[in-house]
């Protein structure tokens, strides 16, 4: 009798997270004409990078100047939006607004704090490089800035889960929870500078960052589902469905691109999660091309400076393949399969290392 209640909650949490990403996608496809004629209004749009500072990129993607940017505000506000209205009602009405309220403060609210923290940090970068302002020639921010700030959200959210939830133990599969103690901290920055930069590195194609993300959360969702952790499912199914809604119109050719405000935020939320499900160990699976596109980034770099050359025609490795000849869309397709892959195969793992 017991099993079969734990199935019947089991199925209504299912319905649940799957309930509150459809409701998520809708209201993503209905602020979206909203938020493009405001982008479009206020002349919000992407600026490339010239020729002097990147003449490979600036070759293949000179023709996308001017094209609306700061499309990610679709994904964070509408994740704000549901969580938000799920629990007014919840607070006015209660009853079945009460399964659908995911606001939890063990679960949520890190992950919506840092979202939302990021999302504004990127805002700041896109209106930047808008007005052509900042430490780049081009406007915004310079990497260097960016991983300062990428710290800094880190640092707190390392404070919050070392001394406010005294998080200490990582769980490496099939060998169980190791306690690492002090040393949780400087690993929980270093997941989330990661996730963030990574994220950023991989936002340069139409598609490319939304689709993988969208991977990466699906398998989230279904270890935090697993764990019992259902409102950061729910959280993470709300994501999904507004990624589902903002793909729907910047796949190729974008009509507008998820900016700063939009990698940033989703970055450092990936990599709230993965320690709040304790799966920081299984992100080279569910965030492989994230890995990737940085360790691309991290070569050419050092090759430049070490040996005066470079490996690569153009980083992040998108680009490479893109100066290549592949198409943008081969280019892009070709990484969601490589991203689907891994993902599923870090879900088996994580579900085989709770068996064995």
């Amino acid at each position: 009798m017991t099993s079969e209640l734990i199935s019947f909650s089991s199925f209504i949490q299912a319905i649940r997270v799957l309930s509150s990403a459809s409701i998520s996608f809708l209201i993503a496809l209905l602020l979206t004409p909203i938020v493009m004629k405001g982008l479009e209004k206020f002349s919000i749009r992407k600026q490339i990078r010239t020729s002097e500072e990147a003449p490979i990129f600036s070759s293949l993607h000179k023709k996308k100047e001017g094209t609306p940017t700061m499309g990610g505000v679709i994904i964070w506000g509408t994740v704000l939006l549901v969580a938000l209205f799920f629990r007014m009602m919840d607070v006015f009405f209660d009853g079945i607004w009460t399964q659908f309220n995911f606001i939890d403060r063990a679960e949520t609210y890190l992950p919506i704090a840092a979202m939302l923290i990021a999302a504004l940090v990127g805002l700041t970068d896109d209106i930047f490089g808008i007005l052509k302002i900042g430490g780049t020639k081009s406007g915004g921010l310079k990497v260097r800035s960016k991983l300062i700030l990428y710290t800094a959200i880190a640092l707190l959210g390392a404070w919050w889960f070392y001394y406010r939830l005294g998080w200490d133990v990582l769980f490496v599969p099939f060998l169980g929870y190791i306690n690492i103690g002090i040393w949780y901290l400087p690993l929980f920055i270093f997941v989330i500078v990661a996730s963030a930069f990574s994220a950023n590195e991989t936002d340069g194609l139409d598609g490319l960052l939304g689709g993988i993300s969208l991977f990466t959360f699906c398998a989230l969702c279904a270890v935090a589902f697993a764990l019992g952790r259902y409102d950061l499912a729910a959280f993470s199914g709300v994501t999904i469905g507004a990624l589902l809604a903002f793909l729907w119109f910047n796949i190729y050719p974008a009509k507008f691109f998820m900016g700063d405000t939009g990698s940033m935020a989703l970055g450092i939320t990936i990599g709230v999660i993965a320690m709040l499900t304790n799966t920081a160990l299984l992100l080279p699976f569910f965030a492989f091309i994230f890995v990737v596109e940085s360790l691309s980034v991290i070569i050419q770099i050092l090759s430049k400076k070490i040996f005066k050359k470079k490996i690569f025609f153009s980083t992040p490795i998108h680009h490479h393949f893109e100066a290549k000849g592949w198409h943008e869309t081969t280019v892009t397709m070709r990484f969601w399969i490589v991203a689907a892959i891994l993902n599923v195969v870090g879900v088996v793992i994580f579900f085989l290392s709770r068996i064995f």
